[in-house]
């Protein structure tokens, strides 16, 4: 029998995991258009209406952290496409109980928002950035957006905030400029963080396996630094890290594709269409959008909430076992 209490103010799932951390979507829109991630023309976006408004994801926000959340990290599609996000973000830095507030971006449209986000103490900022080569920038993003985007990133180390970034080892796309980012971020107290691609491209191409596994991707690294050192992690992480003697910061490994990391699982996804989604590599297992517009709305998602995490798979291969075609969906419509 699933173990679907709360326990004080946590979620277990029937697994005995703890999940205190939710990733909540925005948007599934966003100025790039990645090649990994979704067609040259894009995807197939939702309706205004289809999506939560900021006032619904700031209700949500809170009923979350009632229920045990302490960590809540900001996606997408791009979450500053959203011209009303600070909103959210201005809740968020006000809620007790609240612990972490991160988000992930591509870093196009933070500029104007990095003051603010440094008064509302939310430093923890993850940017998307799959090149340090301008010309192969721009041929991942089919956009012109590498100076924004770098010098962006530039501010945010400047002004001291938590940078990582996520870059995306894509076979005959960009594994020359592994060394290369390395090698710039070394003056930087970043963490490098790279990841195995993963199949959820929104059809833009078959996907069966991948050459540049976490493996390669460390052997390759190693091939070009001999004094790296292995790090300890938090359980939960989804990375393996190190760090390069000299290097004032760090690099980490993602085996997103191998997925070593299921076991000590403690995230909950949900997308901006209100889709709640307990492993990435399955189906929704619900949509709260309705309930948040009907009556009882808080007691009703917090029974939904327990549902959900009362019937998690063990592992991202059990899940995925379950459903077919779950790979054709793009990750900037299911929160990255």
């Amino acid at each position: 029998m699933a173990d679907k209490k709360k326990r004080g103010l946590m979620l277990i799932d029937n697994h005995n995991r703890k999940i205190n951390y939710l990733r909540l979507a925005v948007t599934d829109r966003c100025n790039l258009r990645c090649n990994y991630c979704m067609p040259s023309e894009g995807i197939n976006f939702a309706q205004k209406d289809s999506l939560f408004t900021i006032e619904e994801l700031c209700k949500l926000s809170e009923i979350m952290v009632g229920q045990g959340i302490d960590k809540i990290r900001i996606t997408g599609g791009e979450p500053f496409v959203r011209k009303d996000l600070m909103i959210l973000l201005r809740k968020l830095a006000d809620l007790k109980g609240l612990k972490d507030i991160s988000i992930t971006t591509n870093a196009t449209l933070i500029g104007p928002h990095i003051k603010e986000l440094k008064s509302l103490g939310i430093k923890n900022i993850n940017v998307s950035l799959d090149a340090i080569d301008k010309e192969t920038f721009e041929r991942i993003t089919r956009r012109n957006q590498y100076e924004t985007v770098y010098n962006n990133l530039v501010k945010l180390i400047a002004e001291g905030f938590n940078v990582r970034i996520n870059f995306i080892a894509l076979e005959n796309q960009n594994t020359q400029d592994i060394l290369p980012i390395l090698e710039v971020m070394k003056h930087y107290p970043v963490s490098v963080r790279f990841l195995e691609e993963m199949p959820f491209n929104g059809g833009s191409k078959s996907f069966n396996t991948i050459t540049w596994d976490y493996k390669r991707i460390l052997s390759h690294i190693q091939s070009e630094y001999a004094d790296i050192t292995k790090l300890e992690s938090p359980k939960t992480s989804t990375s393996i890290n190190y760090k390069i003697k000299g290097h004032k910061g760090t690099f980490g490994l993602i085996p997103s594709f191998t997925r070593t990391f299921c076991g000590s699982c403690n995230r909950l996804r949900i997308s901006a269409t209100g889709d709640v989604i307990t492993c990435l590599y399955g189906k929704p297992r619900m949509n709260l959008r309705e309930v948040m517009r009907g009556e009882n709305a808080k007691e009703k998602i917090k029974d939904q909430i327990l549902k959900a995490i009362g019937s998690r798979s063990k592992t991202g291969f059990e899940e995925q076992e379950k459903y077919v075609g779950i790979f054709e969906n793009s990750m900037t419509s299911i929160g990255g």
